[in-house]
C-alpha cells in the first residue's frame, strides 16, 4: 500500500496548476505647485487578493443590488482648492479603457452618486468620500464601465492668465447578472518578433479575451539562452491593454536597441487581475524594417493544465489498480 500511496499523493499534487501564481494617476496643474489626487481605499472581501480590485472598482452584483466605496481625494497643493466629485461614462475601445468627455452619462454613472460632492480642500488635505452604486431591479445583464473623477478647476487671476481645469479618476468595471460572476481568462495566441525602421526591436503578443470580464494586460518578458548563454529583462510591456469579452488585441513589449539578434529564448509573461498566462519561442530578431512570425513552444491555460493532470491520474489509478489485484493474486494460496 505504500506504493499505491505515492502514486495517489503524485496524482493530488499534479491536479495544481503549476504555472499560476499569483489608479489612477495624480494630475499635476499647470503651475507644476503639486498634485491633485484620488485613490480607492477598499476592495470587496472576496477580491483581497485582486490587484485589479485595489486600484479600481471591480465587482458583480445582481440587479437589486447596492454597492459603497470609499475613495480619498487629496490637494497636494499650496492652494485652497474646490473640487468636483461626478461619475462619468467609459468604454473600451481599440484595446483601451477610453474616457468620455465632461459629464457625459451612461447607464453605469447614471446608477453612481459620490458624497460629498463639492468639497474644498485647504493645501495638501485630504478627504474620504463614498461612492454609491445603486443597480435597479430590471438592470439587464452584461458589464459596464464608467469612472468617478475627482476635478479641480483654477480660474484666471493674478497668478494665471489662463484658467486650467484638471482631473483624476478611478475606473469602475461593473458586472451584472443572477448568477455567479462570469470567468476571467485570455489566452496568447500568437507571438512576433521585429525591429521598427531605427532598429528598434520588440515583441508583439496577440491576446484574445477567452472570458466574461473585461481585462486590463500587463506583464514582462524575459530573454534566455541568447548568444553566449547571455540573458536580458525582465522587460515591461508597453501601455496596459484593455480587452472585452471576445476581444482580440495586441500587447507589445519594447526592448533595447543594443539587443542581439540572437538566438534566444523568449519567455512572455501577462497578467490580468489574479489570471496570469505564459508563453514562450525561440527568437532571432529580423533586420530593420521587419516582422517574423514565431512558433509558440508553451502557451497553456488552466484548462489545459487540468486535461493533462487528469490524464496522467488515470494513468497512475490504472497503475495502482494492477499492482493492488496483482499482490492479491500472489498472495493467495495454491491449492491441489
Amino acid at each position: 500500500m505504500t506504493v499505491l500511496a505515492a502514486l495517489l499523493g503524485l496524482a493530488a499534487a499534479l491536479l495544481v496548476p503549476v504555472h499560476a501564481s499569483a489608479a489612477a494617476t495624480p494630475a499635476r496643474p499647470a503651475d507644476g505647485q503639486g498634485n491633485i489626487g484620488i485613490q480607492l481605499l477598499e476592495a470587496p472581501v472576496n477580491r483581497r487578493d485582486d490587484p485589479r480590485a485595489h486600484l479600481y472598482i471591480v465587482d458583480h452584483v445582481k440587479p437589486g443590488t447596492t454597492i459603497e466605496r470609499r475613495v480619498k481625494v487629496s490637494n497636494d497643493t499650496g492652494e485652497r482648492r474646490q473640487f468636483e466629485l461626478y461619475p462619468a461614462s467609459a468604454e473600451i475601445k481599440n484595446g483601451a479603457f477610453t474616457f468620455a468627455p465632461g459629464r457625459t452619462a451612461n447607464e453605469l454613472a447614471e446608477w453612481t452618486s459620490v458624497a460629498p460632492e463639492k468639497p474644498v480642500l485647504d493645501p495638501h488635505e485630504s478627504i474620504e468620500a463614498t461612492v454609491t452604486i445603486a443597480v435597479p431591479e430590471d438592470a439587464a445583464e452584461g458589464e459596464r464601465y464608467a469612472v468617478v473623477w475627482a476635478q479641480s478647476s483654477v480660474p484666471p487671476d493674478e497668478k494665471h492668465n489662463v484658467g486650467h481645469t484638471h482631473r483624476v479618476g478611478v475606473r469602475i468595471y461593473l458586472s451584472v447578472g443572477p448568477g455567479g460572476e462570469p470567468p476571467s481568462d485570455f489566452e496568447i495566441t500568437d507571438l512576433t518578433a521585429q525591429r521598427d525602421d531605427e532598429g528598434r526591436p520588440s515583441i508583439i503578443a496577440q491576446v484574445r479575451n477567452t472570458g466574461g470580464r473585461a481585462l486590463d494586460l500587463r506583464g514582462e518578458l524575459r530573454l534566455t539562452e541568447g548568444p553566449g548563454g547571455l540573458s536580458a529583462g525582465p522587460y515591461p510591456t508597453g501601455t496596459a491593454v484593455t480587452l472585452q469579452p471576445g476581444e482580440t488585441g495586441k500587447v507589445a513589449v519594447p526592448l533595447t536597441e543594443e539587443l542581439p539578434d540572437g538566438p534566444w529564448r523568449a519567455e512572455l509573461l501577462l497578467r490580468s487581475g489574479k489570471v496570469e498566462r505564459t508563453a514562450a519561442a525561440e527568437v532571432v530578431f529580423p533586420e530593420p524594417g521587419s516582422v517574423v512570425s514565431l512558433t509558440l513552444l508553451r502557451a497553456w491555460s488552466d484548462l489545459t493544465w487540468y486535461v493533462v493532470a487528469a490524464a496522467l491520474m488515470f494513468a497512475v489509478f490504472t497503475v495502482a489498480l494492477a499492482l493492488v489485484v496483482r499482490r492479491k493474486r500472489l498472495s493467495v494460496p495454491a491449492r491441489d
